[in-house]
């Protein structure tokens, strides 16, 4: 069991809040652009990517973390008039201090109950879970996959060969998944436990990211 974490908030090189876990000595977001990281990373490579593929987009988020990726998906989902149903995992939230002094406001998404799902408005349905990936158990199946765990070398755990075979079996065929870690032994762990895995240029600072996709008979 950790000890209480402390946390500070870091504002990034785009003006947008991160936090500093101490526990895991790791921002939850990148400090040359939390925001930007967020868009490139989950936007554009996965959600916009996903719209393109399926109809209503079933959605899980390893980290909720501070709720960016959560708040921005919400907002592009009613930008675009389609459907999200956002599913969150955080086995560590962050305290309520440091949801107020986010300079963008996930408060909604935050003051939202643990494991009760709520109709957002038509266009948006939450539900969060606080439970580490390892004991989530769900009978529903996603076609988006937002993995935003801390890095490898805080959280080794999260990057396995057996997680990703987890995840694979809670997403549809053809669904994707996106990650802003593309280390080696990453990118070889997707692959085996069956995904096609893409590199993508990935925001500042950061090389590459990847794209994984759960194979379908079609492609």
């Amino acid at each position: 069991m950790r000890s209480k974490d402390e946390q500070h908030i870091k504002i990034t090189a785009d003006g947008s809040t991160t936090v500093y876990s101490k526990c895991f000595d790791q921002h939850y977001h990148s400090i040359f652009g939390a925001e930007k990281e967020s868009e490139v990373v989950f936007i554009d490579l996965g959600l916009c990517f996903a719209f393109e593929r399926f109809e209503e987009i079933n959605l899980l988020e390893m980290g909720f973390g501070t709720g960016l990726n959560a708040l921005l998906t919400k907002n592009f989902a009613e930008s675009q008039s389609k459907k999200v149903n956002y599913t969150g995992l955080e086995a560590f939230p962050i305290t309520e201090e440091m949801i107020g002094e986010l300079n963008f406001d996930a408060s909604q998404l935050h003051a939202l109950p643990w494991g009760e799902k709520v109709e957002v408005n038509d266009i948006f349905s939450f539900i969060k879970y606080n439970t580490p990936l390892q004991n989530f158990q769900t009978d529903q199946k996603f076609n988006l996959v937002y993995y935003d765990a801390f890095a490898p070398e805080s959280q080794p755990e999260l990057w396995t060969l057996e997680i990703f075979e987890k995840l694979y079996s809670l997403m549809e065929e053809g669904g994707v998944l996106t990650t802003y870690c593309s280390k080696g032994y990453v990118q070889r762990n997707l692959k085996a436990a069956g995904f096609m895995v893409e590199k993508h240029p990935g925001p500042p600072r950061k090389r590459e990211i990847l794209r994984a996709i759960k194979l379908s008979w079609h492609d």
